[in-house]
């Protein structure tokens, strides 16, 4: 059963990429529509470190705007969980960062921030990760375990301490889950905004521009392969911070 754990995605994606190119083969489609993996793969091998700059720069843009995020989360969300009348002050805040459509305010941070600078990315990522974190946060705090409560306040624990030993490893479920959510979205906000920048998104807003679809298609292929690898590291990530929980414990029985 253990062995089939690892060959079945790998016969999924096998199935998956020989489905796409015997498509886009069969029905002569062109480049810039959609772009055969074998001819994607070929493209990617002639510039290798082209690519491979440009996802460090994307993949440092998500990782900060991410670390800014949960940050920001980790304490807002306390906040929240420990005063009802902040939590309700807040979420609407929240709730209008989550809705409205970053891609229409990307140009006015750029310009407010530094048009050809990472600030901007960073800030932009931070932002729309937010709201997920933070609601991630107050929900897992809000669930610590009762007991566990009555027994810190019995030894007179302080905030910190409740919040370190109680409140957090009792979101960490919940904010994993916001985690592995945000992950594609802070690279597609990474991607959207890196124009200037010399990461995967100036890559591919100049391959549409020019009408490249090789180029186009190679970046969009090597965003699929950091947001996967993204989500392998935090997999383990999560394995290594949350040994002790059910959920991990299950799945390694």
């Amino acid at each position: 059963m253990k062995g089939t754990r690892f060959i079945a995605p790998v016969v999924g994606l096998v199935i998956f990429f020989a489905a796409w190119e015997a498509f886009v083969r069969a029905f002569d489609i062109r480049p810039f529509v959609l772009e055969a993996p074998s001819r994607i793969v070929h493209y990617l091998l002639r510039f290798p470190n082209d690519y491979f700059r440009a996802a460090l720069i994307t993949m440092k843009h998500a990782v900060l705007g991410f670390a800014v995020a949960i940050c920001i989360a980790i304490f807002l969300g306390a906040a929240m969980a420990a005063s009802t009348f902040l939590e309700q002050a807040t979420q609407p805040i929240l709730t209008l960062i989550a809705v409205t459509p970053f891609a229409a305010y990307i140009g006015s941070v750029k310009i407010g921030l530094g048009a050809f600078s990472d600030k901007p990315v960073v800030f932009i990522v931070a932002l729309v990760s937010l709201p997920a974190f933070a609601f991630a946060a107050v929900d897992g705090m809000r669930g610590a375990d009762p007991s566990s409560r009555e027994l810190l306040a019995s030894v007179d624990a302080s905030a910190w301490e409740v919040l370190w030993h109680l409140r957090l490893p009792s979101a960490l479920p919940s904010l994993f889950t916001a985690a592995k959510y945000n992950t594609g979205l802070a690279l597609i906000v990474a991607y959207l905004a890196e124009k200037g920048t010399g990461g995967l998104g100036e890559i591919g807003t100049r391959a549409f521009a020019n009408n490249q679809g090789d180029r186009l298609w190679a970046t969009i292929f090597a965003m699929a392969i950091l947001g996967t690898i993204s989500l392998v590291l935090l997999n383990l990530l999560q394995r290594a911070a949350m040994g002790w929980h059910a959920s991990q414990r299950s799945q390694h029985s």
